[in-house]
This record gives C-alpha cells, structure tokens and sequence, in this order.
C-alpha cells in the first residue's frame, strides 16, 4: 500500500499495531498494578477489568492489540486520586480472542457502557489511546451523560478520512474490506519489530509492543481495524458536552513531508464539530505518546483533569 506524506502519519500508527505472528506470552503486570482487583468477565465477554486506586473514576482503553498494562505508568501517576478501571480487550495482547468477531468494536462500545453503569461509575474520565481514543468518542456521542472528560490520545473520529476530509463510510468499505483480509496472515517478529520502531523510539517499549502485537488473534485485529474504517463519528461530535483533550503526535513522519501544522490541521478538520476540545501536539513523540513523550502527556493531561475538576463543582 502506498502511502501519501498526509496519510502516513495515521495509517502506519493503525497498520502498525495491526501486524501479527507467533503467539508469544503476555508480559507479566508490573507492580503498580500488583494489587489490581479482577471483575467478573463473563459480564462483558469482550474484554476484562482491572480496579486499581481510589477516588473519582477513571476508565483506561488500550489501542489496537495493546492489553490494559500499556497504562501502567499512568495508573501509577493517578491511583492516589483516581479509581483506575483499565479494560484489556479480547483478543489483543495474549487475551483469549471473543467468542465471535461479529459488530466487534460495536459490542466493545455497549458492553463498556453496561460496565459504567452496573459499577455506578459518575462519569467517568476516560483516557484512550488510538482505537481507546476512538472507543472513547463513541462511547460518548452514545450516551453523553454518562461520561465525564475525555483524554483522546492520538485518534480520530473517523480513520478512513485522514487523507480525504470528503471520504464515506461507502467509499471506506472497500479498503477496510481488503485490509482485513491481508491481516489474516502472519508478519515475521522483524518486519513487525521495524514497523514498530515507526511508532516508539524506546528500544524495550519497541520490544514489548511487538510482543504484543504478536500475541494478538488476527481475525479479531483485522475485524477491529475494519471497525474503525467504516465506523465515521464526526458529525455525532455535537453531542459530545464534557471538555475534551485531544493529544497528537506528527514527528516520526517530517521525513515524508509532515509538519506539526499540517498534522494539527487533519486533527482540527475531524474533531471541528465537538464543541468544548483543544487540540495539542508533541514536539517530539510518536504514536504512544504517554511512552514517548512521558513528562509532556502528564503536563497536558494533569492541567486538563484539573481544569475539568474545577470545571465540574
């Protein structure tokens, strides 16, 4: 597939994570989540929970085949003042895959919104990378008195158009169509560690987001990524009330002819009907920017929570 200098900065984020092979084990949870509490997933089929901290909730979603450990360093950063739920999805990660492929993401989306109510969770934070991110605006055009603020992590309402603002569920259907089809075979731990390296610059960060990748089910990869094109969420963005942080990333792709305004401009052309948002860009982060640009997403993101908390008494 060849890419554009406009295309690219989102579509290797997307294909990246979408590659897989041999399975591989899932990485062990790292202390800070040592005393994480276990829910009951036979309630939500489609992924599972862990409860970690105390105070106003927060709920965590991982990109695509990323478990809930990618999280870990932010769980440890706001546990004192937040009830972290962070979700790991079936089928990514090492997790079992679902039952059935089938409305995937969709499914996701209404079992999500099951958990916050049966939990009683007042609205919620919600914190999403990539696919999490995209989880997190669906969640909320869904049912928007649910939620509370969003924290969007390099994620658009509508993936298909990054390149093309006038492109359609109809027209995207195609593409996701073959893509998902092409996800059904196995990537070498090479080619997939070098696509990686286009999303992370940590070498053990790289590492690990390969072995996840790997660890994956392609049939539920392929079937999420085929989700995400055909699913268009930009002109549902008015519903959206609560303030939204929107956190971009452009600086692996400068070589190909990106620049930070012209990226930020793709952000601000998606999310332009969602009414309370602010979109900021890394100077120097790549697609996990709360692992690339650690220091910067906790300064954006602790001055967002604290303004919303303000905001909200």
């Amino acid at each position: 597939m060849k890419l554009t200098a406009a295309l690219r900065p989102f579509a290797a984020a997307a294909l990246l994570l979408a590659t897989t092979a041999l399975p591989a084990a899932a990485a062990a949870p790292t202390p800070a989540l040592a005393a994480a509490v276990a829910d009951n997933p036979a309630a939500h089929p489609n992924f599972s929970v862990r409860v970690v901290g105390k105070g106003a909730p927060m709920l965590l979603i991982p990109g695509l085949t990323c478990p809930g450990a990618v999280w870990d360093e932010t769980v440890a950063r706001y546990q004192k003042q937040y009830q972290c739920h962070i979700v790991s999805l079936a089928g990514f990660g090492g997790a079992a895959a679902p039952a059935s492929t089938d409305s995937l993401l969709r499914n996701v989306r209404d079992q999500l919104l099951t958990y916050i109510q049966t939990q009683k969770l007042s609205k919620p934070v919600v914190v999403g990378h990539s696919l999490g991110g995209f989880m997190a605006l669906w969640l909320s055009v869904t049912r928007p008195e649910a939620l509370g603020p969003l924290v969007i992590v390099d994620s658009l309402p509508f993936l298909a158009a990054m390149q093309n603002p006038d492109m359609t569920v109809a027209m995207a259907r195609p593409m996701a169509a073959n893509m998902r089809r092409q996800m059904t075979g196995q990537l070498p731990y090479a080619a997939a560690r070098q696509m990686s390296a286009t999303m992370i610059t940590d070498t053990a960060r790289i590492s690990q987001a390969t072995r996840w990748s790997m660890a994956s089910d392609p049939a539920t990869v392929g079937q999420a990524m085929y989700d995400l094109y055909t699913t268009d969420l930009r002109a549902e963005l008015g519903r959206i009330r609560q303030p939204v942080l929107v956190l971009g990333a452009w600086a692996a792709y400068k070589d190909y002819g990106s620049t930070k305004e012209s990226t930020k401009a793709i952000f601000e052309r998606q999310y332009a009907a969602l009414p309370a948002h602010r979109v900021e860009m890394s100077e120097a982060g790549r697609h996990f920017l709360m692992w690339d640009d650690t220091a910067w997403f906790f300064q954006q993101t602790d001055a967002f929570l604290k303004q919303s908390a303000a905001a909200r008494k």
